[in-house]
């Protein structure tokens, strides 16, 4: 081994850890194709939609829409999750998602698309997200050692937002030169790669859930669990709010690009691109620190970096300084996020795993389309700046209503 290879062993060692584990290592590559393809739809649906109706209001009722099933379904997926193969559910919903892009490209080729179809196709791939989200949110626990979990959660974000930053891009380029019909078949194809990774895993047997009480009486027992824990609950009422007004701005970016920075379809993929790089760096950093007890503080820090990212995006009217306050912005949102998942996964017990990740993910996937909703009609009555500045106000309030309220936050490990 040279010198140099020497010198960075032991930071790829700690920061890729959960690599060690090969069934880590298919989700993880068979999930950043298909994230590819999902971030491609998503930003080419928001484009064809503010393209189709020109309407701010709409990208919200489209947010709205797709996240209304976590609302009626997703504490139900919590408990299938804790009853049956998450492997095996985690491919019945990623082949259903296949099918409903197929569908969308289908529609776009024959140049039929209305923006009801969008809104159906949206709830349709909701029902589906709200049993895939629980399922998949525990199902890390089963493809690494505890001492890797952290870890692991960490290289997802990763993970996940490397397919932010290349899927809009690349979205943004075959949009303008294809239109969006093609964005959509290349992600209803991005779906095998997780399929495929999904069938190849050797997963040890689960054992049968100790008893099969009714799915009401199962979900009551894990918001009891949430309520006893006030750190736990804290966390997760976090997980709303942040998804309620910072994931619930990125709604607007369509029609930021249009109407603020007057740009196209590739600055919308830029703008949705540069999120991602800042929550890529997050990632990897919290991945190498996974070992560390710092999570507490880093949680803190950028609760309040956060909201000033934001006002600082509402400010700028220059493409490359919205790029820096939007990357800042990803930064902090996957820092808060991601400690988040790690504290609460850390402490949640293995038989209420499914049903706490499925209240956890009811936050995370049920958040962002009350503020899509929200921030969209906000925006379509006042101004898309004036929308932002709000949602960075409240932001702010709200972490300094934690900084005193909640001060054990920062302490914890």
């Amino acid at each position: 081994m040279t010198p140099l290879a020497q010198r960075f062993s032991p930071f790829f060692s700690t920061t890729f850890a959960a690599f060690r584990h090969r069934n880590y290592r298919l989700w993880f590559y068979g999930q950043l194709v298909s994230l590819v393809g999902t971030w491609m739809q998503s930003a080419a649906q928001g484009y064809l939609v503010y393209e189709l109706t020109g309407s701010a209001a709409y990208l919200g009722y489209v947010g709205f829409v797709s996240g209304l099933p976590s609302w009626l379904l997703i504490l139900y997926g919590g408990v299938i999750a804790d009853r049956v193969s998450r492997r095996t559910l985690l491919i019945i919903t990623q082949t259903v998602m296949m099918a409903l892009a197929f569908v969308l490209a289908a529609l776009v080729f024959l140049g039929v698309v209305q923006p009801w179809h969008i809104l159906v196709l949206a709830f349709l791939l909701g029902v589906a997200n709200a049993f895939d989200a629980p399922a998949r949110q525990s199902f890390i626990v089963e493809l690494v050692e505890r001492e890797d979990l952290t870890n692991a959660i960490a290289l997802n974000s990763t993970m996940f937002n490397t397919g932010a930053i290349v899927g809009p891009a690349f979205a943004g380029l075959v949009y303008a030169l294809t239109g969006p019909a093609w964005c959509f078949s290349i992600n209803g194809i991005s779906f095998i790669a997780v399929i495929f990774a999904l069938g190849l895993m050797k997963m040890p047997p689960k054992p049968a859930p100790v008893n099969r009480s009714s799915a009401m009486r199962a979900i009551v027992e894990g918001v009891g669990y949430i309520r006893s824990e006030p750190l736990v609950f804290t966390l997760i009422l976090t997980v709303f709010v942040l998804n309620v007004f910072g994931f619930g701005l990125i709604t607007l970016v369509p029609a930021w690009a249009v109407t603020i920075l007057h740009g196209d379809a590739t600055t919308n993929g830029l703008l949705l691109s540069a999120r991602g790089v800042g929550a890529v760096i997050c990632g990897l950093l919290i991945a190498s620190l996974s070992g560390s007890r710092f999570r507490g503080r880093m949680w803190s820090i950028n609760s309040f970096i956060l909201p000033l990212a934001l006002a600082g995006f509402a400010l700028s009217t220059w493409l490359p300084l919205s790029l820096v306050f939007m990357a800042v912005t990803g930064f902090a949102l996957i820092a808060v996020l991601n400690n988040s998942n790690a504290m609460v996964q850390s402490r949640v017990p293995d038989d209420l795993r499914g049903r706490v990740m499925g209240i956890y993910s009811l936050m995370l996937l049920g958040g962002g389309p009350v503020g899509s909703l929200l921030v969209g009609v906000m925006a379509e009555h006042t101004s898309e700046q004036i929308a932002a500045y709000a949602c960075a106000g409240i932001l702010f309030l709200f972490s300094v209503w934690i900084w005193f309220f909640r001060p054990n936050v920062r302490q914890m490990g």
